[in-house]
């Protein structure tokens, strides 16, 4: 009797996700859509590159896209994404600011019956998960953008140094997987030691001024390791205000792959650089097209990002954002 009510359970469990599976909203093939596109913030480079990409693909296509900014706000984020599903628009793309906050608004769309895909940054998967609450996340793999960077430094440091890292924002999926990479790395090198560590929410002033203290809490520091490109420039300021010499006696790596880091690059005051492309236009859309087609869209859709350091800085700044 109990292997049998066992046999039952499993079952109703399989069906269980099965529905889930097939229970997301469906989504009619037209000629052109109405979709919003809701972006966290507009203050950095990565951003208006984002930004830009699916203006641009939408203005090819013909589209009609509603653009909101959070400005940096989850709660004014998810008010926003509330508004696009009182418009009744035909898709939601969210890049979401922190994970938890978003996440019920990611279920709301569902309920509303509307094809929501999660780009770049992510929600938080134990409540709300790709493929059976919302289309897809589309993005890079920000736990392998720590582990590429802390690999990087841990061949250029010879395994030895004292590491100051600029944090990402508070909450946010490239904030907490970029940590976890990196430190994951180099857990396994007991001669590269974080010293310290503070959040610079991924602007350059704050990067600055995060650096100027720290370096000052903590001259021995002997590389920087950046969440982001924004704050690595920021740090780079502050370190040579304190008298530091970047790429000399202090080693500095971080991540975007920005244009203005392939310069620093160049110059020699950032050693290298991971790749996090912004341009979403052209793959998200097409996703967007090929589910209202009915074609089997994975869960997840993980960018190619490329590596800059001194090896190929220059021949790729003209392609960089």
């Amino acid at each position: 009797m109990n292997a049998r009510l066992i046999a039952l359970t499993a079952t109703a469990a399989v069906a269980t996700i099965a529905y889930a599976q097939t229970a997301l909203p469906k989504l009619a093939v037209k000629p052109t859509y109405r979709v919003c596109f809701n972006q966290s913030e507009m203050d950095n480079p990565w951003r208006l590159a984002q930004t830009k990409s699916m203006q641009d693909e939408a203005k090819r296509l013909g589209w009609q896209l509603v653009f909101t900014n959070a400005n940096g706000s989850a709660a004014k984020q998810a008010s926003d994404v509330r508004s696009c599903i009182a418009q009744r628009v035909d898709a939601i793309f969210l890049t979401p600011r922190e994970e938890k906050p978003l996440t019920p608004v990611v279920l709301e769309a569902k309920k509303a019956g509307i094809p929501l895909f999660v780009i770049d940054r992510n929600v938080d998967e134990t409540v709300a998960k790709p493929g059976r609450d919302f289309v897809a996340f589309i993005g890079s793999d920000f736990y392998a953008e720590g582990q590429r960077a802390a690999e990087w430094l841990v061949k250029s440091t010879g395994g030895k140094s004292k590491v100051i890292e600029l944090l990402g924002s508070t909450g946010s999926s490239p904030a907490i997987a970029r940590e976890k990479g990196f430190h994951d790395y180099i857990a396994k090198y007991p001669g590269i030691q974080v010293i310290a560590a503070q959040t610079g929410n991924f602007t350059r002033d704050e990067g600055r001024k995060v650096m100027e203290a720290l370096i000052q809490a903590h001259p021995e520091a002997t590389a920087v390791y950046a969440h982001n490109d924004e704050m690595a420039l920021g740090a780079i300021t502050a370190l040579e205000a304190a008298g530091r010499k970047p790429g000399k006696d202090i080693t500095l790596v971080s991540i975007d792959g920005q244009k203005s880091a392939l310069e620093a690059i160049i110059a020699g005051k950032l050693g290298a650089t991971v790749e996090c492309n912004p341009r979403f236009g052209v793959k998200a859309f097409q996703t967007m097209k090929d589910y209202a087609a009915g074609k089997k869209i994975a869960p997840r859709l993980i960018n190619d990002d490329r590596f800059f350091d001194t090896a190929n800085a220059k021949a790729m700044l003209s392609s960089a954002f």
